[in-house]
């Protein structure tokens, strides 16, 4: 009981076994041997799972089989931290684990976390903060969102839409927009539109 409450606790919270692993300082390989019974975690952890999980320790040694259910209906679901994006120019978007987050949304498989990094959002977004990304092909003029340029290059900007043009407009003065007309638009692709950002890391 104790290996399937971790493994459908860990899903629910959206994280994969490394990003737990990383949580709880131990190698992916014990998050494994956890949960399919090889091994157990001693006390501490399970108060430590427990706690990470906002469960009881009976919950996960299943003497409680309907606590997780009435605790969690009113939680916010997990957005997962798919990866990183450079507020900047000349960085690649990375898909990375980097666990996840929870966020007062809708239909939560359609929004993820990127992690912001540069200082081209500055001051309004800083170097660390976690940027919360709807999925969507196209946003409104003067909305902010994530792009690819080429296919590759990340990047997060305000997107400016003019004729014939479409310009990736930085908050921080020290940076340039970049400046895309007619067919070099087909260069860019929008991720999706960020609706909200905190400070994380």
């Amino acid at each position: 009981m104790l290996a399937e409450r971790i493994k459908e606790l860990r899903k629910r919270a959206g994280l994969t076994q490394a990003a737990l692993a990383q949580t709880v300082g131990l190698s992916q390989q014990a998050i494994g041997k956890w949960e399919t019974g090889y091994s157990t975690p001693d006390p501490e952890m399970i108060a430590f799972l427990a706690r990470l999980f906002h469960v009881s320790a009976d919950y996960l040694l299943g003497c409680m089989p309907d606590e997780f259910s009435s605790e969690s209906e009113n939680q916010d679901p997990q957005i997962p931290i798919i990866g990183t994006v450079k507020a900047g120019y000349n960085a690649l978007a990375f898909e990375e684990d980097h666990g996840a987050e929870p966020a007062t949304v809708n239909n939560p498989e359609e929004y993820f976390y990127l992690i912001v990094r540069g200082s081209s959002m500055e001051p309004r977004i800083a170097n660390g903060d976690l940027a919360l990304v709807h999925q969507q092909p196209d946003v409104e003029n003067g909305e902010l969102a994530v792009v690819l340029v080429d296919g590759e290059e990340g990047t997060l900007k305000k997107i400016i839409k003019e004729d014939n043009a479409v310009i990736l407009q930085p908050f921080n003065p020290k940076y340039e927009p970049l400046v895309f007309m007619g067919e070099e638009i087909n260069r860019l692709t929008i991720v999706g539109k960020v609706v909200e950002t905190r400070s994380k890391w």
